[in-house]
């Protein structure tokens, strides 16, 4: 199972909340309720909120073994 709970603390920590990361990124809200769930999102949408956070994505998300 992948978390994306340190991508929450990320957007904590640069003072920014979901919706400012959809306008910053450019990534759908659909994707952004998809990580919310822990669901699976694209490596582009990863990219994306990569690039935008200037991170890498060991810092946004990381896998949690069943």
């Amino acid at each position: 199972m992948i978390s994306y709970n340190k991508l929450w603390k990320l957007l904590i920590d640069k003072g920014l909340n979901k919706k400012k990361l959809i306008e910053l990124s450019g990534v759908s809200s659909s994707s952004i309720a998809k990580m919310t769930k822990g669901q699976n999102v694209t490596t582009d949408v990863l990219c994306k909120i990569c690039h935008t956070l200037s991170c890498d994505f060991k810092d946004i998300m990381e896998y949690i073994p069943s």
